[in-house]
């Protein structure tokens, strides 16, 4: 036995033993499918547990879980974790935990976990580490866990944190007494409202400075027997410590052993000296102040000047903010997890899970928020590596300083398990712009899938109505409008509004860097600023993944040359100069100009900056306003798509999937998660609408001209909803539209849905209001709009609206249904990790969040599972019709779901390492087509489903015979007899070839095993 720093080490043949096999187990270890659970406290790890025999003869093989650690108190999401090393109580304890990962093991199941690298939430004081933060500031042991500018471009704030939490004015919420001071246990602190605000020890003797007069008139004895004698001393030695601007290591030591130390004794001091208490007390309430006094004010706005933060109006913090947030979020703060001691100290849990054999996979939210991914992932591999081969401990003592790399080094020696196949399964959320991929460098397993769920759902599009459907909108609105500009426009508003201070950042850094450059020094400021928002907002991707070591793959470097092309092309009045020199800091190229070392270490850095808000800017101007603003058709709009798009071939389709075959066979594949625009069932709807323009075209018109009346104007002169918001509203209608609405309270709750959506969409697309500049009128104009338009009519009245929209939405949803089934089906054999997000199993019409976080009907679910598991003992085909017959129940969907998943647990290999083979079909239909072939160790699947399925019954909702003579060609080695898993029926291929009509006889989906 060896040791390491005095601790125990194994043997070192072990050692390279274990990471043998676990580079040997690559692939082999990796889920089948996935079923996203949303844990908080209304769904805990107890509720979760409940699920686990549901979810095993579903077919699922592992739960795939949102954060379980320590988040907000009320946390929705599990997102804003607080504490990285103890679970979230709000969900459950340790040992439901373990009871939950118990009964998922007894059924052969596993757990990937979602963890959040990026940022922490430090809202409201409950986040330790930055609460120390504020109150010993760049003396606290946690000041460079986060990603705070201590030196910022405002000098007032050199040392401090800007913290904008206040609703209105800082000098009126101070003197409206809504900031108050409180002593309690020996330590002072203030609040305001729900914010619990630290003071830095070192200040406090601000608070108690007319000591000193109490003391006339008293004898010594007297002044030291009262303890107001050893409160002379407690202040001298607060005095005496360190500021918390202290860059001295050796005195911050100092200053964190002595506080705790002197706060418990003034602590005692208190509790038996009832003078110190009074003293203390009246001392509070001086400070306090009395609302309409306005010098009664001072004191506590010189204590809370010297403290190492500056309150402030949360408006303040788009331009001033010194750390860096998750997109705007102020309560969400930035982590440099390229700190080692930062990456260990916030993955304990993660570690221990690991070698506890508690988790099986990870997920990783946000990874382009990070300074340099890659080496984020690296670490993450490590990390397993160490937990397997060493405990959940970790091995050194120096890992604190030296991060888990010094770990491997020191116990892992020249072993060259890193560079072999990384064992640990992990999936990172990166969002892929159309033609995008994702680097064949990065140790990881593939993306969450919002690639796929883009992928499967643009194969449902008919594209040849593209120019129809712009049309229709144009003629909509009144006129033209550019998806590229406004997406152009969008980026550049959030830089300008929402990420301002990010940007005012690099500029300064950039202004830094050319004033030692004699080619660069006569660009002024603002020429710089405004070559850096025009760069970003033509960034045609989230980021590029330049390291610290200045490695540029081919495309990044062709991503930085195309938006700063772009830039320059939509800015002709600007030098081309500036633009060069932009480029050249980005791609590290000195030019002509020599470069010191200094000067390409801030080059360098800037770059690193530069890549980390490019993502935030995209997603925000993107995602959550460009998708909001552009509404010719919404079932595009999503999470990693374009608005721009409008379908894909299926050719395309599958020459997506034969790349991830090859390159990702374990990428996740999603159609609906917490982050979607719109459900998988809402868009599979929609998609209808772009096989009948016309039809559709016919519809919104009509349905404008009967509610034209029930717009009123606003006080401004615009009508409520405008146009635009107004055509959203009837696809949003169409797509979201209960297939049942039995009552009066079905539709009152699906009119309250609709309205909160509505005035979420109305304020992402930052046109008319916004989450800065709230209009309640607004709103409550909308909100009637839309009361009115529900309003039940009468027989002397009736709502035609009401009644027309109701007949188009019961033809649309049958197949829309149909489209349903056959991403389902997509989804659970194509390569790659199918996942469910919960309740999805049945037919799901939800919008974005909150609408698709509403509690879901378990025992429902149960019931229906346990009534076709017991069906399949019978006639499958007698069955799969009287399914279809009553498709609105959803069982349909469920059906589906629990053949082909069942089919994948019992033939994992086939679906996990098969090839994937084209079939185009051939005959009058065979445009309607998708099929594929799966095939692995002489056992083969055929997977076909209908596209555009109301183009191909001609819109007929009773047609039968619709196939034709329409066929799907085999492989000339294609087994002589296959069993659709669906129908139960034993289907033999005539002339190497299946018969569409045959198989799609009972069921409108086929999924075929043989071999």
């Amino acid at each position: 036995m060896h040791t390491v720093s005095g601790q125990p080490m194994v043997e070192a043949v072990g050692l390279s033993e274990c990471l043998d096999r676990l580079a040997a187990n690559k692939g082999r270890n990796r889920p089948l499918s996935t079923y996203r659970l949303q844990f908080h406290r209304g769904f805990r790890f107890e509720d979760a547990r409940r699920l686990v025999p549901y979810l095993h003869a579903l077919g699922i093989t592992h739960f795939y879980s949102s954060p379980i650690l320590q988040s907000r108190p009320g946390s929705m999401h599990g997102y804003d974790i607080t504490d990285h090393n103890r679970l979230n109580p709000e969900i459950g304890n340790e040992e439901e935990f373990q009871a939950f990962i118990a009964e998922m093991k007894s059924a052969g199941m596993g757990l990937v976990l979602d963890i959040v690298p990026n940022h922490m939430g430090v809202g409201h004081g409950s986040n330790p580490w930055w609460q120390d933060v504020l109150e010993n500031g760049q003396a606290s042991r946690y000041a460079e866990f986060f990603d705070i500018d201590w030196r910022p471009l405002k000098s007032e704030l050199h040392g401090k944190v800007l913290l904008p939490i206040l609703g209105g004015q800082y000098g009126e919420e101070l003197e409206r007494g809504h900031i108050v001071l409180h002593f309690q246990d020996g330590v002072f602190f203030c609040t305001y409202y729900d914010n619990h605000l630290p003071l830095d020890p070192q200040t406090t003797p601000l608070i108690l400075e007319p000591l000193g007069d109490l003391r006339i008139g008293q004898s010594e004895s007297d002044w030291q027997s009262s303890g107001m004698s050893e409160l002379e001393e407690i202040l001298g030695e607060l005095r005496d410590l360190c500021p918390h601007t202290c860059d001295d290591t050796e005195l911050i030591h100092q200053r964190q052993a002595a506080i705790p130390r002197i706060q418990h004794r003034l602590k005692k001091l208190v509790e038996r000296a009832p003078q110190v208490r009074r003293s203390i007390e009246e001392a509070v309430q001086r400070s306090n102040g009395q609302p309409g006094d306005h010098h009664s004010f001072d004191s506590i706005h010189r204590l809370l000047d010297a403290q190492a933060y500056r309150l402030a109006h949360w408006r303040v913090s788009a331009e001033e903010i010194n750390y860096r947030r998750f997109f705007d979020i102020n309560e969400l703060i930035g982590l440099r997890m390229e700190n080692p001691e930062v990456f260990s100290a916030t993955h304990r849990v993660v570690r221990r899970l690991l070698a506890e054999g508690s988790l099986d996979g990870i997920r990783l939210d946000h990874p382009d928020g990070l300074y340099n991914p890659i080496q984020y992932f690296s670490r993450l591999q490590i990390l397993y590596a160490a937990s397997q081969c060493c405990g959940a401990q970790p091995a050194t003592v120096p890992l604190a300083e030296n991060g888990i790399e010094a770990e491997v080094q020191i116990i892992f020696g020249e072993h060259d398990w890193i560079n072999q196949q990384p064992p640990l399964f992990v999936l990172v959320e990166k969002i892929l712009e159309p033609g995008e991929e994702l680097p064949q460098q990065w140790p990881v397993d593939g993306t969450v899938g919002y690639d796929f769920g883009n992928l499967v759902n643009g194969v449902l599009i008919d594209q040849r109505n593209k120019r129809a459907f712009t049309t229709l909108y144009h003629r909509f609105l009144g006129g033209p409008v550019d998806i590229d500009n406004i997406i152009y426009r969008a980026k550049m508003l959030i830089m300008k509004v929402s990420l301002a201070s990010e940007v005012t950042v690099l500029t300064h850094m950039l202004d830094e860097i050319s004033s030692t450059d004699r080619h660069a020094r006569d660009f002024t400021r603002h020429s710089l600023l405004e070559a850096i928002r025009e760069t970003i907002a033509c960034f045609p991707v989230y980021r590029t993944y330049i390291d610290e070591r200045g490695n540029i793959s081919d495309a990044d470097r062709a991503y930085i040359e195309n938006a700063i092309a772009r830039a320059k092309r939509r800015n002709e009045n600007m030098s081309a100069a500036v633009f060069d020199f932009i480029s050249n800091i980005l791609l590290l190229r000195s030019g002509d100009t020599a470069v010191s070392a200094e000067s390409y270490r801030k080059r360098l850095r800037f770059t690193l900056k530069f890549q980390q808000l490019t993502g935030p800017v995209m997603a925000k101007g993107l995602e959550d306003t460009a998708c909001y603003v552009y509404n010719r058709f919404v079932s595009v709009n999503e999470v990693g798509g374009s608005p721009n798009e409008f379908g894909i071939s299926p050719d395309e389709f599958h020459a997506g999937n034969q790349q991830r075959a090859h390159r990702w066979p374990n990428s996740m594949l999603s159609t609906s998660t917490h982050d979607s625009k719109r459900s998988e069932d809402v868009r599979a709807r929609l998609d209808v609408l772009s096989e009948m323009p016309r039809a559709w075209a016919a519809q919104v018109m009509r349905w404008r001209r009967l509610n034209r009346g029930k717009r009123r104007p606003f006080a401004d002169g615009r009508a409520v909803p405008d146009h635009n918001e107004e055509y959203l509203l009837y696809q949003t209608l169409v797509g979201a539209w209960p297939l049942e609405m039995p009552d009066d309270a079905a539709r009152q709750d699906f009119l309250h849905r609709i309205q909160q959506y509505m005035v979420k969409a109305v304020h992402e697309a930052k046109v008319n209001l916004s989450w800065i500049n709230q209009n309640p009128d607004y709103v409550v104009a909308l909100e009637q709009f839309l009361a009115r338009i529900f309003q039940p009519g009468t027989s002397s009245r009736p709502n035609l609206f009401l009644e027309n929209i109701e007949s188009f939405v019961s033809e649309v949803a049958f197949f829309g249904c149909i489209n349903s089934l056959a991403q389902t089906l997509l989804k659970f054999t194509c390569p790659g990790l199918p996942d469910i997000y919960q309740g999805t199993e049945l037919w799901d019409f939800s919008l974005v969040d909150p609408d698709n976080r509403r509690p879901v009907n378990y025992d429902l679910r149960q019931r229906l599972l346990g009534d076709l598991l017991a069906a399949q003992a019978g006639d499958l085909a007698a069955l799969c019709d009287e399914l279809w017959h009553n498709y609105k129940d959803g069982r349909v969907k469920m059906w589906t779901t629990l053949r082909a998943l069942n089919l994948r647990r019992e033939h994992g290999r086939l679906f996990q390492l098969g090839s994937y083979s084209p079939l185009r079909g051939s005959g009058a239909k065979s445009e309607h087509l998708v099929a594929f072939a799966r095939e692995h160790d002489w056992r083969m699947s055929v997977t076909a489903v209908p596209r555009l399925p109301y183009t191909l019954s001609g819109g007929d909702v009773s047609a039968k015979e619709v196939w034709g003579d329409t066929q799907i060609p085999l492989p000339s080695h294609a087994p002589a007899s296959f069993v659709n898993v669906l129908t139960g029926e034993t289907v033999q291929p005539s002339s190497r070839a299946l018969s569409c009509r045959e198989i799609f006889a009972h069921f409108p989906v086929a999924l075929l095993i043989g071999g």
